[in-house]
């Protein structure tokens, strides 16, 4: 007989628990398959409660399937050449098919255990008599945080688990009733996120635990989602099927409005210990990780492997809890060749696989479009984005890999020294780049500039085989010595969930569908100034990320005389990218905003052969239904009872 699907949850299903140490900032991770309502009336039983829901983020935030699911078939980004099918699947440009079995989704799906894990808390930690209300409410964020996903990506979801609606349920019940979307946001996920602002500290407990800022980020941002779902302006189908109204009688502007009162208290009542940085560079600077931007991430770390959720050294596999989704985004530059010798063969490997940033474990499963490239990027002089977000620069590892030579000659039979450029993306099409047939002397395909020692290819030139890698994402370790270092495993990186910096945003959204407005940190709260805030920053550098040397200027005046006078949903989302492009948050924005069919509809790239630099037009049939993904067979294979209208409308 078959274990339980979503119904049993905890009573059968085994999951790594943490047990939190009570002196300590280390979360201690300690393997447990059965929690009891007795456990939860213990304070170790919380404790390790607790633990375990920031522990099952890493199940999906890294993993490298779940993230070609949710970047491939967005205005962002596409399937590579060397991909699996999740990524074609999730394209929708005829190449793949999302079902039920094909279904890169399943993490979210399978977050149930870990709402039964918070409801058991919440019921039971009152019994202990030494657990306070803001250890709850760490429960409750989390409760919320997994209903919020799973309407996202499905729907309706049910709220009763086999013992009643949002209780702890022991029981091996496998029959299961869809709540409707606004069941499950005015019953579960605003009263949790309400009471978790209410209860969470202002600063967090431990590096990395919820607070109030964080909950009010979530807060503003399912008021934000619930409201464009009120008011359904292009007509997305729902299911289960549901009227667009609000139980409680409130309209799409009042949960705007919500959504833009929330986000600005986030912004003025935070605590000095959480703020914007002074450089988006540092954002995602791997010996930066867990600044005071970073509300919430995936936690990983080098010095264990119970910790990390993954091995730390060796060969990785593919496989959650470990952080793979770096892999996906970064091109085989491992197969760039150089000479030995002037004028001899191009077969000595120039740029080795390295544990670091702009290198990694590559997978190519992931390419940026064009558009993304040359048009949202556009302002790589000023904004500094484009270089914190990209590797567009491969330089000369060899030596760490045990090739002895000081100098190999590289593109127009030029010398190169360790650390140069052998490989470059041009931030503009240059016209005289010349392309070889096939791989060429580079060995991939790239082309030549008159004078240049290194290798080129334009934007234009972009392929689902080679295109800039995903900087932000890359690999960090302290280990590397003058080695490789451990280039082959999962990362050691938090992989990051939600940024304080998203606050603007979701507040200028807000303003934008009407919100009114108010003053919002030393700004006057409208959707241009909140903007102008992310825009000035973006405009400040410190370093040359790809040219790898100090650069001090501050471009923020230009950033803000360059915004539109009049901010437009559109335009939000071409920030939304600039600032968060590859973070695995692109499908969201476009399905809450309704835009996804249309943004999406076409892109254009290069092939997926070496040497194919010529654009194509691409274009992908995105129907309504796809606006909700379909939920994995395995629930159905465990349920009794009457299935036939549980799946979502197109994948039935």
């Amino acid at each position: 007989m078959k274990k339980i699907q979503i119904k049993a949850l905890l009573a059968s299903t085994t999951l790594m628990v943490l047990i939190l140490l009570g002196c300590s900032d280390i979360l201690e991770e300690q393997p447990r398959g059965i929690y009891t309502p007795e456990y939860f009336k213990t304070e170790k039983g919380v404790l390790g409660g607790l633990t375990s829901l920031y522990a099952h983020t890493r199940n999906f935030y890294g993993s490298g399937y779940y993230y070609a699911g949710v970047q491939s078939g967005t205005d962002e980004s596409t399937w590579g050449q060397n991909v699996n099918n999740d990524a074609k699947n999730a394209d929708f440009s005829g190449v793949g098919n999302l079902s039920s079995t094909q279904n890169p989704y399943g993490g979210i799906w399978g977050v149930f255990p870990n709402i039964n894990t918070a409801s058991g808390i919440i019921e039971n930690a009152a019994a202990v008599g030494t657990i306070s209300n803001a250890l709850v409410a760490e429960a409750r964020f989390f409760r919320a945080f997994d209903y919020f996903l799973l309407v996202q990506n499905f729907g309706g979801v049910p709220l009763d688990l086999g013992a009643g609606e949002l209780k702890f349920n022991t029981s091996t019940s496998r029959t299961s009733v869809r709540n409707t979307v606004p069941e499950v946001y005015t019953r579960a996920i605003f009263p949790d996120l309400i009471k978790a602002v209410a209860d969470l500290p202002n600063e967090s407990r431990l590096k990395g635990t919820a607070n109030k800022t964080l909950a009010r980020l979530y807060l503003a941002k399912a008021y934000l989602t619930y409201a464009w779902w009120l008011q359904n302006p292009n007509n997305i189908p729902t299911y289960p099927a549901s009227d667009r109204i609000d139980p409680d009688g409130k309209n799409a502007s009042w949960y705007f409005q919500q959504a833009y009162t929330i986000a600005a208290d986030g912004i003025n009542l935070k605590p000095n210990s959480i703020g914007l940085l002074d450089y988006f560079y540092d954002v995602n600077l791997g010996s930066n990780d867990r600044n005071k931007e970073m509300l919430l991430y995936a936690d990983h770390t080098e010095g264990s492997d119970l910790y990390n959720g993954a091995p730390v050294t060796g060969w990785g596999s593919g496989s959650s809890p470990g952080n793979f989704a770096g892999w996906f985004h970064t091109w085989n530059y491992t197969e760039i060749r150089s000479a030995a010798t002037s004028g001899g063969s191009y077969s000595t490997s120039s740029v080795g696989r390295e544990a670091v940033q702009p290198h990694g474990r590559p997978w190519t499963g992931i390419a940026p479009t064009h558009a993304t490239i040359k048009n949202t990027f556009a302002d790589k002089t000023n904004d500094s984005r484009y270089d914190g977000t990209f590797t567009t620069v491969y330089r000369g590892n060899w030596q760490r890999n045990n090739i002895t030579a000081n100098t190999l000659y590289n593109a127009n039979n030029l010398p190169v020294q360790m650390g140069e450029p052998i490989l470059s993306f041009l931030d503009t099409d240059n016209p005289s780049v010349v392309y070889p047939n096939g791989a060429g002397s580079s060995g991939v395909g790239a082309g030549v500039l008159p004078g240049r020692a290194d290798w080129i290819v334009n934007p234009t030139g972009i392929s689902r085989l080679m295109y800039p890698g995903l900087w932000k994402l890359g690999p960090y370790r302290t280990d590397n010595g003058n080695t490789m270092g451990q280039a082959n495993v999962t990362y050691t990186r938090p992989f990051p969930i939600a940024k304080f910096s998203e606050l603007y945003f979701i507040a200028a959204e807000a303003a934008v569908k009407g919100a009114t407005i108010s003053s919002i940190g030393s700004t006057d709260g409208s959707a241009r100034a909140l903007i102008n805030v992310i825009r000035a920053r973006a405009g400040k550098w410190r370093y040359d990320n790809n040219g790898k040397t100090a650069k001090v200027q501050d471009n923020s005046a230009a950033m803000m005389t360059a915004t539109p006078g009049v901010i437009t949903i559109d335009y939000i989302l071409d920030e939304r990218t600039r600032e968060y492009y590859g973070e695995g948050l692109r499908w969201y924005d476009l399905v809450r905003t309704q835009t996804w069919h249309t943004r999406a509809a076409s892109y254009t790239i290069c092939g997926t052969a070496k040497g194919d630099h010529t654009p194509v037009t691409v274009n992908r049939t995105i129907p309504l239904t796809a606006y909700l993904r379909p939920i994995p067979q395995s629930q159905f294979d465990a349920m009794e009872g009457d299935i036939a209208n549980y799946q979502n409308p197109g994948y039935q």
